[in-house]
């Protein structure tokens, strides 16, 4: 019977230590979409490696979007600094919204060391297109609303009051997020989904 571990070493594939990301990079071949994960949250290898592997991928390859497991508008601000367009004096301080738990897994020297490379790149190479870091995660429900507010009221004002009424919806829940997702799914309290997918659309 073939065991996991059986699996595991038949796709593996063993990185020579003389190649490094030369061999990676081999290995990913022309596509669009570069995933890279991690075994735990918060490791120096991971982190060392996966950031070691992104500079390549933007550096070598063109890639100009980085995706991260983070809060968008936390992410927003270090992107912002990356790229040039915020007066943040360092990375470090361009991190600094990320304050909700747990903070360790963005705001650590790694990451650091990585957008202050990515500015580097960006303000380098006069021409070429950025390379920008997002986040992925909506975990910080208030913050996000109140970053597409911010931005509504300054191009359209009049989206900005279709929106303000479509996320009204969140107001009687307070300020976590949990709240409301115990109220909707124990079944207390209907869904904002609807609302939501409204002003998405």
């Amino acid at each position: 019977m073939q065991t996991l571990v059986d699996l595991v070493r038949r796709h593996l594939t063993p990185l020579d230590s003389g190649r490094g990301v030369g061999q990676i990079l081999d290995l990913i071949g022309d596509v669009d979409v570069v995933l890279i994960g991690e075994a735990t949250h918060g490791t120096h290898e991971f982190y060392d490696t996966r950031a070691h592997i992104t500079r390549a991928l933007v550096a070598a390859r063109g890639f100009n979007v980085v995706a991260v497991e983070a809060d968008w508008p936390d992410a927003y601000r270090a992107s912002q600094w990356a790229r040039g367009y915020r007066s943040d004096d360092s990375a470090q301080e361009a991190l600094g919204d990320f304050i909700r738990f747990p903070r360790w897994m963005w705001r650590n020297r790694v990451v650091e060391h990585f957008l202050e490379w990515l500015r580097d790149y960006n303000l380098g190479a006069p021409g070429q297109r950025d390379a920008a870091f997002y986040g992925l995660d909506l975990y910080s429900l208030h913050r996000s609303i109140e970053a597409v507010l911010r931005y509504l009221d300054r191009v359209d004002p009049g989206a900005a009051e279709r929106a303000r009424e479509r996320y009204a919806c969140f107001d009687m829940f307070g300020a976590d997020p949990q709240t409301y997702g115990h109220a909707t799914t124990t079944g207390r309290e209907a869904s904002c989904e609807p609302a939501v997918v409204a002003q998405l659309r």
